[in-house]
């Protein structure tokens, strides 16, 4: 099964994070509390690191504002010198949106700021191509109802760099895009709307938003372990970095939109953070703020029928009614958060007072949430609040049906974000779903139900077709992914929109043939940019499956390419935008603050012993194809400070960033490119020898 179409029938979840059994035992009489608690998930932490691409985790659980769980696993720094411990710190990404939110909460309470009053009334600098904008409120940016496309972050991710500009800058890419829907339609998950949060709340306190969050919550909560990219952090508290295509372990990810992802942590903070939400302190929020985080603020627009899920969004939080908790009439609330290279989940139960986070290095905030499910569930049962765990749930094996033959009319290409989907409705009940991207690839296969679905095989997903209030037809998904030693976990989502015809003029389908085919480079990423250990490229791919669009942006002009989508949850988010642009014979594109130079632009390097490259006034990189000519001789870099350079293979696989080797000799692959990188002037001198 192609890995783009895993995410559609809900077995992504189980085939990346799938791990072994361990089940957990009930504490027994004269035993410590929480004892089997204890060894059970310092057991399933061991498998995450043992086995499963997740390096280091810890973890937390927190029970009437006393911890009584507490542990780590997997390995710290490269040379093992400095062990894991609860005092390691972590990147805990878009959890950091919990403290973006309680900040806005907590100007509510104090009467500065009303969450259905229009966002420009405490920013009346923000401006967007799009008139709609002025209906923003502060709830909308938290419960992901803004309309906003989704992720502005030139320069966001760098490695040990505290640069504002995404912050500082934010308004100013904002002014130059429209929305993609309009302001409370729907939610769908959107960074920039915690952004524009985050200077709101330094707009009306007059303070910037770390000394805020620390008056505000570390402070009065003992959270010294808590900090930004603008506090003095001690890197040799920080968890060990590694990424799975590059070797030796890594510089410090910085995330410098805080409100969005930014903050540090360890997990015995963020159970003391969430101390807010179970009624454990008094004064910081009041209980109407706190009440009013927790409610389903994603039935205010469009969503599916209610169905067992990871999502369903409150104030902030990704859940206000996480699965499986749900099963033994438990409300659960959790924020997870990914950055490139950090992962964090907190769950919290604010009924029952207690609450589990767990961060990690590498893995995912999925696995990370679930470890901390399996961590609450445990002690639940262990303290006798539940009797028993219950049994993992399936839609039982299908019962094939006859189909309405009108259903065939579904057939057609449909669109994620970055997706194309084949659905094919067949006479005989057969539902075959393929991605466009990979036409080697085998359809998924459902057969249709009784009950108007249709069914996997396994019986743990059904896909049916719902066309909504606004007209587009959705694909509706529900399912569950069991993950041994982990539990389950569920999503209900609509995962793809069916496409629309969109014819173009023959002069517009001919530039846009032109390009087809073609890459463009990143050029105004920073030199610190953790971009450049990707693939920091975009290839123009056209597909006869879907004419007239750009995989799913429409084409509406020979230099113009934008998504409509209307998806609301996740497959809908950080839609983008293209346009293109000829700047002195070279043409670039730009795309939410990012900006790319053709692959035409770019010429081999000088293959003999001696050569310069400087950048060029407009700071962009340079970049250079590399040919059979260097394949296998040294390159040595004599570069300035400030500046950096990266090579990648032929698959655009980075094999060499120097910010992250520190050394400034690389042997070159066969038909890779290299990319230099610094400020306007910065010359880079270079030697290629055998």
């Amino acid at each position: 099964m192609h890995k783009r179409l895993k995410w559609l029938t809900m077995t992504a979840l189980a085939a990346v994070l799938l791990l072994p059994a361990g089940a957990m035992a009930a504490g027994q009489d004269g035993a410590q509390p929480y004892e089997a608690t204890r060894k059970a998930a310092a057991e399933k932490a061991a498998l995450l690191t043992g086995t499963y691409q997740t390096t280091s985790v810890q973890y937390a659980l927190i029970d009437h504002g006393r911890i009584v769980v507490s542990g780590e696993a997997g390995r710290n720094d490269e040379k093992e010198r400095v062990p894991l411990s609860a005092d390691t710190m972590y990147g805990i990404g878009s959890t950091s949106k919990m403290f973006a939110t309680a900040a806005v909460m907590k100007l509510v309470d104090e009467g500065k700021v009303d969450l259905d009053t229009p966002v420009i009334r405490y920013l009346p600098d923000f401006t967007m191509q799009d008139e709609r904008y002025a209906r923003i409120t502060p709830r909308m940016l938290l419960n992901h109802s803004s309309g906003l496309n989704g992720s502005t972050f030139p320069n966001a991710f760098l490695f040990e760099d505290n640069d504002t500009y995404a912050h500082d800058h934010l308004l100013g890419e904002l002014a130059k895009q429209k929305l993609k829907a309009d302001p409370g339609a729907y939610s769908v998950y959107s960074n920039d709307g915690f952004t524009l949060a985050e200077l709101l709340v330094e707009r009306v306190s007059g303070t910037d938003f770390t000394s805020f969050i620390h008056e505000t919550f570390t402070e009065p909560l003992g959270m010294d372990a808590t900090k930004t990219p603008l506090d003095r952090l001690d890197l040799s508290r920080m968890a060990g970095l590694y990424f799975p295509a590059y070797k030796g372990q890594l510089p410090n990810e910085t995330v410098n939109v805080i409100g969005a992802g930014g903050i540090y942590s360890t997990a015995e903070d963020l159970v003391r953070f969430s101390q807010i939400f179970t009624g454990q302190t008094a004064g910081i929020l009041s209980d109407k703020a706190v009440d009013a985080m927790e409610q389903a603020e994603y039935k205010r627009g469009m969503w599916p029928e209610d169905a067992d899920t990871s999502v369903n969004y409150g104030l902030g939080w990704d859940s206000v009614d996480l699965f499986p908790f749900g099963e033994y009439g438990i409300q659960a609330l959790t924020k997870g958060g990914d950055t490139i290279l950090y992962h964090a989940s907190l769950v919290v139960l604010p009924d029952q007072n207690m609450a589990a986070a767990v961060l990690s290095s590498g893995g995912s905030s999925t696995t990370d949430q679930l470890l901390a499910n399996e961590i609450l569930l445990g002690a639940l049962r262990e303290k006798g609040a539940i009797a028993e765990l219950k049994p993992e749930k399936t839609f039982g094996a299908p019962e094939k049906a006859p189909m309405p033959e009108a259903l065939t009319e579904l057939s057609g290409t449909y669109g994620a974000t970055n997706q194309l989907l084949k659905v094919e409705v067949r006479k005989d009940g057969d539902l075959a779903v393929s991605a466009v991207q990979a036409p080697g690839a085998p359809a998924e296969h459902y057969v249709y139900t009784a009950d108007g679905t249709f069914a996997s095989a396994d019986g743990n997903a059904k896909v049916a077709f719902v066309k909504e209030t606004n007209g587009h037809t959705y694909v509706w998904v529900r399912g569950y992914a069991s993950l041994p030693g982990l539990g389950q976990t569920a999503l209900s989502q609509y995962s793809a929109e069916k496409l629309e015809a969109n014819p173009i003029p023959s002069e517009t389908a001919a530039a846009w043939e032109k390009r087809a085919g073609e890459s463009y480079y990143l050029v105004n990423e920073k030199y610190s940019s953790l971009t450049y250990l990707l693939q920091p490229a975009v290839k123009i791919a056209l597909f006869p499956d879907a004419p007239g669009y750009l995989l799913d942006q429409k084409i509406l002009g020979p230099d113009v390419s934008a998504s409509d989508l209307q998806i609301p949850t996740m497959a809908g988010r950080d839609t983008q935008a293209y346009r293109f642009y000829t700047d002195n014979g070279t043409e670039y594109m730009t795309s939410a603050g990012s900006v790319f130079v053709s692959g035409e632009a770019v010429k081999p390097i000088y293959a003999g012993k001696q050569s310069a490259a400087t950048i060029p006034a407009n700071g962009y990189a340079k970049w250079y194809k590399l040919s059979d000519q260097t394949a296998g001789k040294t390159m040595q870099v004599k570069r300035p400070a400030d500046a950096s350079f990266a090579v990648y293979d032929a698959q655009g696989t980075c094999v060499y960033f120097s910010v992250a080797g520190g050394k400034d000799a690389v042997v070159l692959p066969k038909n890779g490119t290299v990319a230099f990188v610094g400020n306007a002037g910065a010359k880079f001198g270079i030697s290629i020898k055998p």
